[in-house]
């Protein structure tokens, strides 16, 4: 199979698909990887690098698509991409088609195979290609929350941990997922006190065994949730339903009861967030303010630190893509549900159930 991986072209985006010891491995699994000239600038990575490893380093992104039968990228096909996505391509990459129906509409279109990173389970039915970056960008909901609190950002001037004889900052994480789990643990690391919420009691009482003294759990209901809001200094969005659009939680009318300068971090953006005023932004604009709340919802959070997330991400990525580059995805699907799990589309039909029902089109189940 020949496998292309070119450079990301999403605003501030500096991941990339495949690292060298990736190239090396589906080198010597009898493949072909092309990889696009200075595709691993922003995570560090040199084309020589990939050379070495036995890449072939291709400077025209053209040549990738026309020539490749896979694609492995880190986001969505953006609209310049779009006009080059061939029928049976496989794309293996981050889609949330949930929360972009012209793009869905387009790769449907162009007959090529979505096989996409955050709606691929493991045999724990938990998700191993979207929990590496679940847990980078929950760190970074804070530490950007934290930042847009300071006053020169329009934030309520707080420091996230007080100060003896000054309270703490307030905090409210919506969600006890993988997003949620590692924003409370920076916010409780840095003395915040943290309130998370889920609908899970089971998961409600684990994390209330594993998290420090300063975190409480809330079972989430529509007027806790307001409750908290009206004492919250900085919320963080982090629910998910796989595949699925993330559910509204926080409303328009909401912002009116919380504090001037409190922050909202909804990093369920990717999947059309949790917040009602939500829309996403980049990292070279990642703020607006609406009702007096700063809205921070960038939509490739952990494209900002490259490095760390090219790494965390395709150590959990590759053993996937050598195994469909190996088999096909309709062999892979068959002897592992998890891959089928991760098609969701697929020669013009949608193939994964929560997508078709969030973008109202017919689902139609993978013929394996």
């Amino acid at each position: 199979m020949i496998i292309g991986v070119p450079a990301e072209t999403k605003k501030d985006e500096y991941r990339v698909g495949l690292l060298p010891v990736g190239a090396e491995l589906l080198v010597g699994d009898g493949h072909q990887v092309l990889m696009q000239a200075t595709a691993g600038v922003g995570s560090g990575i040199m084309d020589e690098e990939y050379a070495v490893c036995g890449a072939e380093i291709v400077d025209s992104v053209a040549e990738i698509y026309a020539r490749a039968d896979m694609i492995i990228k880190v986001k969505e096909p953006q609209p310049a991409e779009l006009a080059a996505i061939r029928p049976g391509q496989i794309w293996f990459t981050y889609f949330h088609f949930a929360a972009n129906a012209k793009m869905s509409a387009a790769f449907m279109a162009s007959g090529a195979v979505a096989v996409a990173y955050e709606t691929i389970t493991d045999s724990a039915s938990l998700l191993p290609l979207l929990t590496p970056m679940s847990e980078v960008a929950g760190k970074m909901s804070v530490q950007e929350g934290a930042k847009y609190l300071e006053r020169p950002q329009l934030g309520r001037g707080v420091l996230l941990g007080g100060v003896p004889g000054v309270a703490p900052a307030n905090v409210l994480v919506l969600g006890g997922g993988v997003v949620g789990t590692n924003a409370a643990k920076v916010a409780a690391g840095l003395g915040a006190s943290v309130a998370i919420c889920d609908i899970s009691l089971q998961r409600l009482r684990y994390l209330s065994d594993v998290m420090p003294a300063n975190v409480r759990t809330v079972f989430s209901d529509p007027h806790t949730i307001r409750e908290l809001c009206q004492q919250a200094d900085l919320v963080v969005g982090a629910v998910l339903i796989p595949g699925a659009r993330a559910p509204m939680l926080i409303r328009r009318e909401d912002l009116a009861t919380m504090q001037k300068g409190a922050v909202i971090v909804d990093v369920a953006v990717d999947q059309g967030g949790c917040v009602q005023t939500t829309h996403p932004t980049t990292h070279s604009d990642p703020t607006y303010i609406i009702d007096d709340v700063v809205h921070y919802a960038v939509a490739n959070m952990p494209g900002a630190v490259g490095r760390t997330s090219t790494y965390a991400l395709c150590n959990a990525t590759l053993p996937y893509a050598r195994r469909i580059a190996r088999l096909g995805y309709l062999e892979a699907a068959r002897r592992d549900p998890g891959v089928a799990a991760g098609i969701n589309m697929a020669g013009g039909k949608v193939t994964h159930r929560p997508v078709a029902e969030s973008l109202g089109l017919p689902y139609s189940p993978l013929m394996l």
